[in-house]
């Protein structure tokens, strides 16, 4: 009966886990990018980019030959924006942070990243998208 409840209880915080996550549809990305009031033209460009980072789902987390680490849709990293477990970075928040499917801090150091140094700061997703062609939302 113990090892059930173990059992139960391990199932219980992996599902608590991943409810916090997020995959996005290509349309509900947009619409998404569009609430946030990022440009209508540049659209496109951030869908390639975080489909590419990311696969648009929130969760993810990719390890960079163990310098560092980028986290979440869009795939930002803690060699600059931000700190694993605690704020900081040039976004003054916790990687953590970007791993939910709440957007808006995910947003504001997106936006904050793309002034400073547009798309070049996630330089290999930014080159895939150059020679694809862009995602079509007009169906969207």
């Amino acid at each position: 009966m113990r090892y059930l409840v173990l059992i139960w209880l391990a199932l219980s915080l992996i599902h608590n886990t991943r409810a916090h996550a997020r995959t996005f549809t290509r349309c509900q990305l947009s619409r998404e990018l569009l609430r946030y009031n990022f440009p209508r033209t540049l659209i496109p460009n951030w869908v390639c980019l975080i489909e590419h980072a990311s696969g648009r789902t929130t969760e993810k987390v990719t390890n960079h030959n163990n310098s560092y680490t980028s986290f979440g849709l869009f795939q930002i990293n803690n060699k600059e924006w931000c700190k694993k477990g605690r704020k900081g970075g040039h976004c003054s928040m916790k990687c953590e942070d970007l791993l939910n499917e709440d957007l808006a801090d995910d947003v504001r150091c997106a936006k904050r990243i793309y002034d400073r140094v547009g798309f070049k700061a996630w330089p290999a997703s930014y080159a895939y998208c150059k020679e694809k062609s862009l995602p079509d939302l007009s169906r969207c």
